[in-house]
């Protein structure tokens, strides 16, 4: 089963739900109304929060001397307060973007919802589902320009967790042009130092990552990957581009991961189709690790 089928099946099965800060937009609401209709997501909006003051302690919990006066003004940008209502377990995510910039989001999350133990680097993944029928984890294609190597294995260890939770098993690799000790360089040994204090393979060539064969003639003991962190954002984008235009895949996302509960970024051309994709992916890691 695909992880769309999976999706679509697990948020019929678990009602989850799912705060939509950007109701003005047509789009949001057509899709709220979608998911509502078709009992995907139970839908909650900015008009079921609870008053300001209920949300404070999740904002102080995340900004330690944060002011509680200055807590209570920032609860009045939407984004904030829905995400403050991810983390009062009043929805399971948030979804937003449609209407507002990646980093407006990111920040909502940061400070209402915190990262996820052991996680201080928020980013992005991509999943790619290829023609033949394979579903692979891009990161960080999205957010981090040029992630120093703790940055590195900030985004290895959340897109393992995103693996698993779409998957049921994360095999990550981390990518360079070089597999192990064969080529050196600035950009290898950040992979190297973003591998050994991960604790993820690399550094290794993509093909080595993906192919078995390959990978048993370059020395590479690992399995094929399903999650693939690219070196830069410089090289993740450019791989997933070239993916769709090229290969044929399909590329859902870019979705946020590293927080301590799934929140959702949407692409400000998102249709109302993507909007309803990118949630019930989004909902595929709700409760798990």
């Amino acid at each position: 089963m695909s992880v769309l089928d999976q999706a679509l099946a697990a948020a019929r099965a678990g009602q989850f739900r799912v705060v939509l800060p950007e109701m003005d937009d047509p789009r949001i609401a057509d899709a709220a109304a979608r998911l509502r209709a078709e009992g995907l997501a139970q839908v909650v909006t900015l008009a079921d929060a609870r008053p300001a003051e209920a949300y404070v302690e999740h904002l102080l919990a995340n900004r330690p001397g944060l002011k509680p006066a200055l807590a209570l003004r920032m609860l009045d940008k939407p984004l904030i307060r829905a995400a403050a209502m991810v983390a009062a377990g009043e929805a399971d995510t948030m979804v937003a973007g449609a209407a507002n910039a990646t980093r407006r989001v990111i920040e909502a999350a940061a400070l209402a919802v915190g990262m996820a133990d052991g996680v201080q680097t928020p980013s992005s993944f991509f999943l790619m589902l290829l023609p033949d029928g394979r579903e692979l984890v891009f990161a960080d294609c999205g957010v981090n320009t040029s992630p120093d190597a703790a940055q590195l294995a900030d985004i290895a260890r959340a897109s393992a967790a995103t693996a698993r939770g779409l998957f049921g098993e994360a095999r990550v690799a981390l990518l360079s042009y070089s597999t192990g000790a064969s080529g050196a360089g600035p950009s290898v040994e950040t992979v190297r130092a973003a591998a050994q204090a991960s604790g993820f393979p690399g550094p290794v060539q993509a093909d080595a990552a993906l192919n078995a064969s390959i990978a048993a003639k370059k020395g590479y003991d690992a399995p094929p990957a399903n999650t693939l962190i690219f070196p830069d954002l410089n090289s993740g984008n450019i791989a997933y581009k070239l993916m769709q235009e090229l290969g044929g895949a399909q590329a859902l996302g870019p979705f946020l991961q590293g927080f301590a509960k799934p929140i959702c970024d949407l692409s400000r051309g998102a249709t109302v189709e993507d909007i309803v994709a990118a949630t019930l992916v989004t909902l595929t890691m709700v409760n798990k690790p």
